[in-house]
């Protein structure tokens, strides 16, 4: 059973990514009014999240974009506005383009927070501390997300855009440390959501060093214990 503190912690995250619906949000708010200790919580998950944004690169809008704001705010009459018109013209096109990765790496790391929520509690210990890395390609498409609840030491993988395989292969997942041969932590499959128990050997290699790395092998996993296949997506861990 999940005690106050581990419900608090989960709420504070999942109010901080935004994945609560508004009863539930408006619960949390209420909660906070009378309860300063909850509002630090919900503090500490905003400074743990914030972060992901660091890793959106700036995205320089053509000139049109500006005629188009300023035509829109009433600096331009319509007379002097441009007469062609595109979907590049689209501010929101291009906030989007800007913002886009943050946000789909917070949804999949909320999709995860909530999916351990509905798993048992192994222990009414302090509150959970997880690790998350999303595992990309090398052009920053995502592919996975993988969140790690370090207490519990399991790992949730969840899919974001999903890598095309052949009948016979099979994704595998690595923890790649420095100075160390890869690991394997197991196959799992490429389009579901995966739950994987990690022994003490593997969570006490977990750090801000780690990187954890998909490849593609045989059916069953590598015949070899070390990859044999592409490595398709690699993603640095660190603190939620």
């Amino acid at each position: 059973m999940n005690t106050p503190a581990q419900d608090d912690d989960l709420r504070c995250a999942e109010y901080a990514l935004g994945v609560l619906d508004a009863s539930e949000r408006a619960a949390l708010e209420r909660d906070i009014e009378r309860d300063p200790a909850l509002q630090r919580m919900l503090d500490a998950w905003h400074r743990r999240l914030a972060p992901l944004a660091l890793d959106v690169r700036a995205v320089d809008p053509p000139a049109r974009v500006w005629t188009r704001i300023v035509r829109d705010i009433g600096f331009l009459s319509t007379d002097a506005a441009p007469a062609r018109k595109s979907v590049w013209d689209s501010l929101n096109l291009w906030r989007w383009l800007a913002v886009g990765a943050s946000v789909a790496a917070l949804v999949l790391l909320g999709v995860n927070l909530v999916y351990m929520r509905q798993q048992p509690v192994q222990t009414a210990a302090a509150p959970s501390t997880y690790m998350v890395a999303t595992i990309a390609r090398k052009d920053g498409v995502a592919h996975w997300t993988a969140t790690v609840d370090v207490r519990n030491s399991r790992m949730v993988v969840v899919p974001a855009v999903p890598a095309t395989l052949a009948a016979d292969r099979a994704t595998e997942l690595w923890l790649i440390v420095p100075n160390e041969k890869p690991i394997a932590l197991g196959v799992f499959p490429a389009i579901e959501s995966a739950t994987m128990q990690l022994p003490p050997d593997i969570m006490a290699r977990l750090n801000a060093q780690a990187t954890l790395a998909v490849s593609i092998e045989p059916t069953g996993g590598s015949p070899t214990g070390q990859p044999t296949g592409p490595v398709i997506a690699t993603g640095e861990m660190h603190a939620a």
